[in-house]
Parts: C-alpha cells; sequence; structure tokens
C-alpha cells in the first residue's frame, strides 16, 4: 500500500517541480521589441505624411534633369584612379 502512495504523490508533485525550475520572464524579455518599435518612430520625420495630399514642393524639373544627367554620365566614364594599391588589375 505504501508503494502505491509514494507513486501517486510523485505522480502528483512532478508537474510542481518541474515548474518550480522555470523562472519568471525579467523586464528586458517582457519589453523586447518596445525598443526597436520606439527607434523606428524615433526616426520617422513625419508621421502624418501619408496623409498629406499636397504636392511635394522640390527643385526645378530642368535642374533635376540636369543632375541626373550628369550622375547617369558619371557611370558612363569612370574615373582614372592613381592608386598604388592597384597592380594591374583592369588593364
Amino acid at each position: 500500500m505504501n508503494h502505491y502512495f509514494l507513486r501517486a504523490a510523485g505522480v502528483a508533485l512532478l508537474p510542481l517541480s518541474l515548474a518550480a525550475c522555470t523562472a519568471p520572464a525579467p523586464h528586458t524579455e517582457r519589453v523586447l521589441g518596445r525598443s526597436l518599435t520606439d527607434m523606428k518612430n524615433a526616426q520617422v520625420l513625419h508621421p502624418g505624411a501619408d496623409r498629406n495630399m499636397a504636392a511635394p514642393v522640390g527643385m526645378a524639373a530642368s535642374t533635376a534633369k540636369l543632375g541626373y544627367d550628369q550622375y547617369q554620365k558619371s557611370f558612363k566614364t569612370p574615373e582614372k584612379t592613381n592608386n598604388s594599391f592597384v597592380i594591374g588589375l583592369g588593364r
């Protein structure tokens, strides 16, 4: 009879003993994603910009086209480098 009592007590106490091994989540784990969300929100210049339907104010079209054309031209003719670390590469 004592054998059955010990087995029943062991089965009843096993979940309690396993639950004692777990620790409650520390504060850092409970607020894990909050710091990332706060940092992303701090980098937004104007959070309500998606609701602003006014036309954006920028530079003149001719100035923008000139800058874009010079940007595209920079890829056609790369600059010559006089770097001493480049030893006959690309010749």
